[in-house]
C-alpha cells in the first residue's frame, strides 16, 4: 500500500452520500482545491471535533477556494445522523471499504481492517496531491485554518 506523495494523481473514489446520492472525489471538487478527510467514524471524539471545525472554517474556507469532502466506514443511518447533528453542509460519504480505500491512498486502518485511520489530502484543481497527512491512530490530522493558510499561499 503506497502512501500518495505530493505530485500524484488522486484516485478518483466514489463517495456514497446518504438519500441514495452518489458523488466522485473529482465531482466533489470540481476543479476547485479540495480538502478530503478521512475518519474513524462518528464515535471517534477527534475526528467529531475535525469535522465540527471544518464545519465552521466553512467561509475562511470558501474564500480561500477551498471545497471539503468526508469519507468513513459508516453506515448510512449512522452518517446520516452524524451530517443532522454537526450541521454538516459539505459532503459525507458512508460505507468505504476500508481496505479497498487503503490499498489505493495509503491510508492505514486499524488492525482489523474495520475502519480507516485519519488521513487527510489536500487537492490542487487538476486532483493531484498536495499534501497526505497519514495517521496511524486517533490523532495526528488536517486541520482547516492549515489548509486555508497552504492554499491561500499557493494562489499567491
Amino acid at each position: 500500500m503506497p502512501l500518495l506523495h505530493p505530485g500524484d494523481v488522486f484516485p478518483d473514489l466514489a463517495l456514497s452520500l446518504p438519500a441514495g446520492r452518489s458523488l466522485s472525489v473529482r465531482e466533489a471538487f470540481d476543479g476547485q482545491y479540495g480538502a478530503l478527510l478521512f475518519y474513524r467514524g462518528s464515535w471517534c471524539p477527534y475526528c467529531n471535533a475535525q469535522l465540527r471545525a471544518f464545519q465552521h472554517a466553512g467561509p475562511a474556507l470558501d474564500e480561500a477556494g477551498v471545497r471539503v469532502a468526508a469519507l468513513s466506514v459508516d453506515d448510512e443511518e449512522t452518517t446520516a445522523a452524524l451530517v443532522t447533528r454537526r450541521g454538516l453542509t459539505f459532503p459525507v460519504g458512508f460505507g468505504a471499504d476500508a481496505p479497498a480505500v487503503a490499498a489505493a491512498t495509503g491510508a492505514f486502518t486499524s488492525a482489523e481492517q474495520v475502519y480507516l485511520q485519519s488521513t487527510g489530502f489536500v487537492l490542487d484543481p487538476e486532483g493531484a496531491v498536495v499534501v497526505s497527512v497519514y495517521s496511524s491512530g486517533a490523532i495526528g490530522r488536517l486541520m482547516p485554518d492549515d489548509v486555508a493558510g497552504l492554499v491561500r499561499y499557493m494562489r499567491r
